[in-house]
C-alpha cells in the first residue's frame, strides 16, 4: 500500500469509500488496485451512477441481451444487473469486512427511489435485496425522510445494516441518530446481538452550498450584507456537517450510548457524501480536506479521489469547522437563509435526482431489451 494522501486519512480515523460502480472497474481489476494501493475501504452507489454505468459502459451488453432474450422485463432486467454488480464489489471489499472486523468493507445499494415516502414498500424491499445478497457487508441504502425513518428503525432491529441517505441538517441527522440508538436498544431488549449491525450517516455537502450560496448571491440591494454574503459563501456544508458531527461527539460519549457500546455495538458513523465539488470556484478537495474527523467516512467520486491522492493535505481539522459553525448559521439567519427550508428543499430535490435517472434508466432498458 502506498503512503498516499488518500492512505494518511486511514490513519487519522476516517474511512474513504467511492461513490461510483461500473461492471469494467469489477472485472479489470481496477477495484481491487484501489482497495490495495489507496486503502479504499467500502463503496457507494445510487440510481444516477447506475444509470450512468449501464448506459455507459459496453460490459453491460452481453448481459443486457441474454435476458432480454430471456423475457426479463425492464425492471428485472435493472435488478439483475444492479445485484450482480453489488455482489461482486462486496466480495471484493470481504476482506477488508473481516480485517476491519466489520467496521469497513460495506458496499451500499439504494432501494428503488419511488418508495422514499413508503416506509412498508421500503422494508420489503430492503429485506428482498438483503435476502438475495446474503452478504454481511451489504448496506442497505434508505432516504432518511420522516418515513424512511420508520423503514430504518425496522430493518436495524432486524439486523439488516442500513445507510441513512440524503441528510442535509444536523437536525435531521441528531433524529437518525436517535432511531439507531433506539433499534439497539430494541434488539438489546430481545437477546439479539449488536456486535455485526452497521449503519452509517449520509450528511450531502455540496449540494447545500449550491442551494445556499444561490440565496447569497440574491442579496444585492444592501452593499454591507452584500459583503457578508459574499464572505460566508461555500460555508453552509462545512458548518452544517460539523454541527452533526458535534452532535454525535456528545451523544457517543453519554451513558445511553456506553450502555449500548459495552453490549458490542458500534457507533453510527457519519459519512460525508456528495464530495464532489460543484462549483469551479472552489477547490476541488474541498469536502475532503475541511472535515477530515476520526470516526467518519467519506464517499468521494472517482475524479475526487484523484485529486485527493495528487494534492490533498491531510490533517484532523474538523475541530476549526465546529468552531466556527454556530456563527456561520447565526449569520446566515441574520441574513434571512432559513436553513430548515433549505435542508427541506434539498431533501424534496434530492428524491427527484434519484428518481428521474431511475426512470431514465429503465426506459433505456427498455429500447436495449427491444433492440436486441
Amino acid at each position: 500500500m502506498s503512503t498516499s494522501p488518500v492512505n494518511t486519512l486511514g490513519s487519522l480515523g476516517q474511512s474513504i469509500w467511492l461513490d461510483y460502480i461500473d461492471r469494467s472497474m469489477l472485472n479489470d481489476g481496477t477495484l481491487l488496485q484501489l482497495i490495495e494501493e489507496d486503502g479504499l475501504a467500502g463503496l457507494t452507489s445510487n440510481p444516477s451512477i447506475f444509470e450512468k454505468a449501464i448506459t455507459g459502459d459496453a460490459a453491460y451488453a452481453d448481459d443486457i441481451a441474454t435476458l432480454g432474450h430471456a423475457g426479463a422485463t425492464r425492471e428485472s432486467l435493472y435488478e439483475s444487473l444492479v445485484l450482480a454488480d453489488i455482489g461482486h464489489a462486496a466480495d471484493s471489499f470481504l476482506p477488508v469486512y473481516q480485517r476491519s472486523a466489520g467496521r469497513d468493507g460495506y458496499v451500499s445499494i439504494e432501494v428503488s427511489p419511488l418508495l422514499a415516502r413508503d416506509s412498508a414498500a421500503s422494508v420489503r424491499e430492503a429485506r428482498d435485496l438483503w435476502a438475495h445478497l446474503q452478504r454481511p457487508n451489504i448496506m442497505i441504502k434508505i432516504p432518511g425522510t420522516r418515513e424512511g425513518l420508520v423503514a430504518v428503525r425496522t430493518l436495524l432491529a432486524d439486523g439488516i445494516n442500513v445507510n441513512v441517505t440524503l441528510l442535509f441538517s444536523a437536525e435531521r441527522y441528531a433524529s437518525v441518530l436517535e432511531v439507531y440508538l433506539t433499534a439497539l436498544e430494541e434488539r438489546l431488549a430481545r437477546g439479539l446481538a449488536l456486535d455485526r449491525v452497521a449503519s452509517v450517516a449520509s450528511f450531502f455537502l455540496s449540494r447545500i452550498d449550491v442551494k445556499v450560496d444561490a440565496l447569497l448571491d440574491a442579496l444585492q440591494s444592501d452593499a454591507a450584507r452584500a459583503k457578508l454574503a459574499g464572505e460566508l459563501r461555500g460555508s453552509a456544508a462545512i458548518a452544517s456537517a460539523a454541527l452533526a458531527y458535534r452532535h454525535y461527539l456528545s451523544v457517543t460519549q453519554d451513558q445511553r450510548w456506553q450502555a449500548l457500546a459495552s453490549a458490542g455495538a458500534s457507533t453510527q458513523r457519519l459519512l460525508w457524501a456528495s464530495t464532489g465539488t460543484k462549483d469551479p470556484a472552489y477547490p476541488d478537495i474541498k469536502y475532503v480536506d475541511s472535515l477530515v474527523a476520526r470516526d467518519t467516512v467519506n464517499t468521494v467520486p472517482p475524479e475526487t479521489l484523484n485529486a485527493y491522492r495528487d494534492h490533498g493535505r491531510p490533517a484532523l481539522r474538523i475541530d476549526q469547522a465546529m468552531a466556527g459553525a454556530e456563527d456561520v448559521m447565526r449569520q446566515l439567519a441574520g441574513l434571512g437563509v432559513d436553513m430548515a427550508a433549505v435542508a427541506q428543499a434539498l431533501e424534496e430535490e434530492g428524491i427527484r435526482k434519484f428518481v428521474e435517472p431511475y426512470q431514465s434508466l429503465l426506459a433505456s432498458l427498455e429500447r436495449l431489451r427491444q433492440a436486441g
